[in-house]
């Protein structure tokens, strides 16, 4: 009883209106056998939210919540969430939305016990047009029911998978980050005495824009290109970096620009790469913004093919150009391309790479008789199932090495696409990311890499936006609550830049003396408290497996084995 008791909390409570803002018009009911049912009025909720006061009502749960949860609570019911009723529409009636409202319409039902997937979806559009704007009161107030019944049962039993869930990760973060400080005690380079690859390189550059038109696939690419200046005078002292410079290309993710990775940008050009950054006009900040007005529709399946491509294309053009663009010309390496992707940009690096769609993985995952997953990429990930199924060739042989930021590769790659990349690959991970969790898009993907020069660079507390730039006028384009932007993201940045420098400079440029920076110490001697960064090496299937199942060996030996089938649908 006293743990029933304890579910009927604050704590409870929170949970489901943090998760699923729209519970009822007048009252909530929660029925939970044997106990029978319970019932929550929505002006109880509305006075604690306005007044901080706790009637008689909602006294039965408070007396069970602490005060920290109660604060938490009463945050959440005054907060006011700026979004428009256009774009609630337009994301609630999305194939995405919609297949997020049936979920959610599972858990919060109308008062004749139906799916409240109408009711839910009519609820968020009315409250965002309401003046009051939208708030988790007003979606109460315009849900079209006097009761929501909150399917109770089922509720406690995602709330359950989702607590171990969260223990699972954090243990194979834990894990991790051990084995990276016990390589690290090993290790007796000085990194004081070595060149601080955080701080910018000798080179300074010159920026070009240009807008390419790529009219077979009616796709205009907006570019940025940063090359390194060659009137510098280390060009006379530094024998290893002269023109032609290898070249960079960054893909960014959905809902953003070319101005994402600037910083990225500007401090691979100040070490001798030329790095061109474009826009992927199917999914970027853009289309966005006028999907959200109302102006366009929502990125289709198409774009699995089309931000490959738009890097082949990219590619190409910049051959024929610096044959005879004057501030291009002689200044391209085409034998040394690397490329550096961030969430669907990072899907986009690792097909360049040769990975390929996995339609037997997506038909696997994508039942949608059976999608009440965790792992929030695979809305995205799941369009890619609507192409026909075929082999796509997306592999690009000009680029040489990736890095893949936040990638999203489970179900539309997976292990049979992911295992096909033959170059070296570096895998970044932020702990924290809900949206491409790390366990299931990073990590354990890190297993199914064939290639031995790999690297997973792992960054604890990390979200899927500390490695973005911040936002700007032209690319703020996501509603994205401050709570899941994550800690100062400017040791992230740093990180980033010293990685991808020693990366491409060893495996892309073949500098050895680089190496010693992709070591587990060299991670432990540039991290930074909020933001721990381990770097790991290796990792086999049967070490992950065992990490999982919460037994670790001394010894483990590398195999193919596979997960056992309760770990499979924990990943899924």
């Amino acid at each position: 009883m006293k743990k029933f008791l304890r579910y009927l909390g604050l704590g409870m409570l929170s949970t489901f209106l943090t998760a699923t803002p729209g519970l009822g018009a007048e009252r909530i009911s929660f029925y939970y056998p044997p106990f029978g049912e319970f019932y929550l009025s929505v002006d109880s909720l509305e006075t604690f939210a306005k007044e901080g006061k706790i009637d008689e009502d909602f006294s039965f749960y408070a007396n069970r919540a602490t005060p920290k949860q109660l604060a938490q609570l009463r945050d959440l019911l005054q907060q006011r969430f700026n979004v428009t009723p256009t774009l609630v529409s337009q994301v609630t009636y999305s194939p995405i939305g919609e297949q997020l409202m049936q979920q959610l319409g599972k858990l919060l039902l109308t008062q004749s016990r139906k799916n409240g997937f109408y009711a839910i979806r009519a609820s968020l559009i009315l409250s965002a047009a309401d003046q009051k704007g939208l708030t988790v009161v007003n979606l109460l107030r315009k849900f079209p029911s006097n009761t929501i019944r909150v399917n109770f049962t089922e509720g406690l039993k995602i709330v359950d998978d989702l607590s171990q869930l969260l223990k699972k990760k954090d243990e194979v973060v834990a894990s991790l980050e051990k084995e990276a400080i016990a390589q690290a005690a090993n290790s007796t380079t000085d990194f004081s005495q070595l060149p601080d690859l955080r701080s910018p390189g000798k080179f300074h550059w010159q920026k070009k824009s240009f807008e390419l038109n790529d009219v077979s696939r009616d796709r205009r690419l907006p570019v940025d290109i940063y090359v390194p200046a060659t009137q510098n005078s280390q060009l006379t002292t530094d024998n290893s970096v002269s023109p032609p410079f290898p070249l960079i290309v960054i893909s960014h993710g959905i809902a953003s620009d070319r101005s994402t990775f600037v910083y990225l940008a500007q401090h691979l050009a100040s070490y001798g790469f030329a790095v061109a950054v474009l826009e992927h006009p199917g999914s970027n900040a853009k289309r966005f913004e006028q999907y959200f007005a109302g102006l366009a529709g929502p990125p289709d399946e198409a774009e699995f093919l089309n931000r490959p491509l738009d890097i082949k294309y990219l590619l190409d053009e910049l051959q024929r150009l610096e044959k005879s663009d004057p501030a291009l010309q002689g200044k391209l390496n085409f034998e040394k391309v690397g490329a550096i992707g961030q969430s669907f940009g990072g899907y986009t690096v690792l097909t360049l790479a040769g990975a390929k769609i996995n339609f037997n993985q997506l038909r696997q995952d994508c039942n949608p008789d059976d999608n009440s997953s965790f792992n929030l990429s695979l809305a995205l990930q799941c369009q890619a199932i609507k192409l026909p199924p075929k082999n796509y060739e997306l592999k690009d042989d000009r680029i040489k090495a990736i890095i893949a930021i936040n990638p999203i590769d489970s179900s539309v790659l997976g292990e049979g696409g992911i295992s096909q990349i033959k170059i070296p690959v570096m895998l970044v991970a932020g702990s924290q990311d809900i949206f491409a969790p790390p366990v299931f898009e990073q990590i354990r993907p890190f297993t199914w890499l064939s290639e031995p020069n790999k690297y997973l660079a792992l960054i604890e507390n990390a979200t899927h936006f500390s490695a973005i730039g911040e936002s700007t006028s032209q690319n703020d384009v996501l509603p994205v609550p401050p709570a899941l932007l994550g800690p100062d993201r400017a040791p992230v940045y740093s990180y980033l830049n010293a990685l991808s420098v020693a990366f491409l400079e060893t495996h892309l440029l073949n500098r050895p003396e680089y190496r010693s920076y992709l070591q587990p110490s060299y991670a432990k001697f540039i991290t930074k408290e909020s933001l721990n960064l381990s770097l790991i090496q290796s990792l086999s299937a049967d070490q992950f497996n065992q990490i999982w199942n919460g037994s670790i060996p001394q010894s483990v030996k590398p195999s193919n084995l596979q997960p056992t089938p309760p770990l499979r649908e924990r990943l899924r």
